[in-house]
């Protein structure tokens, strides 16, 4: 029955508010998902941890040698590389989020969304974006947390993406404008509603 729940793909720039919306949901429904009960279930990261990230909890942190071992090994169900990090989720990650009656939430880059859907996994396709590339350089230069170079590479992936997912409408399930948080979020809880219904059902 758990392996029935279908897992849920996000996607879309940073900045956009996935792990504003991510954060909330796992908030309002507890025992629902699972990205941090242990290493498993959780994606792998080169890079380093933003303030207030802990290892283990928000990322396995790993270095590049280590990370490229698991990327040859075939150990991911997609992986992708960006700002010279490597970014990736374990095939058993996703497998051991099923098994506990959870959603499993994959949080990945374009590459990762065109990679997965050459698997079997049959997850449902989310795309969380801001309302402009204007709204989105100002929020992420907000964070503070960004230099120059780095935020012009963000903006300009950002833009690649959104040009690539405005050619191929069908790469996502789902499109989410987050130009009002309270909304993004309802829009994001309503097109999950059949899973969560699943959840309730596998774990009565």
């Amino acid at each position: 029955m758990a392996f029935n729940i279908r897992p849920l793909v996000l996607s879309g720039p940073s900045g956009g508010g996935k792990s504003t919306i991510i954060t909330r949901a796992m908030h309002d429904y507890p025992n629902t998902f699972a990205l941090s009960v242990s290493r498993n279930f959780i994606s792998n990261t080169t890079r380093q941890p933003r303030p207030g990230e802990e290892n283990g909890i928000h990322y396995w942190f790993s270095d590049k040698e280590s990370m490229q071992k698991m990327i040859d090994a075939g150990e991911f169900l997609e992986h992708a590389s960006f700002g010279g990090n490597f970014y990736g989720t374990s095939k058993k990650a996703v497998e051991d989020v099923q098994k506990t009656g959870r959603i499993c939430i994959l949080d990945v880059e374009l590459q990762g969304v065109r990679s997965i859907k050459k698997c079997d996994l049959n997850p449902k396709y989310i795309l969380i974006k801001a309302p402009s590339l204007a709204v989105l350089e100002e929020r992420l230069r907000s964070r503070k947390t960004e230099s120059e170079e780095s935020l012009a590479k963000r903006l300009k992936h950002a833009k690649e993406d959104l040009d690539a997912v405005a050619s191929d409408p069908s790469l996502f399930d789902f499109v989410i404008v987050n130009d009002d948080l309270e909304n993004a979020y309802q829009q994001f809880i309503s097109a999950i509603e059949p899973e969560l219904k699943a959840v309730k059902t596998a774990q009565k």
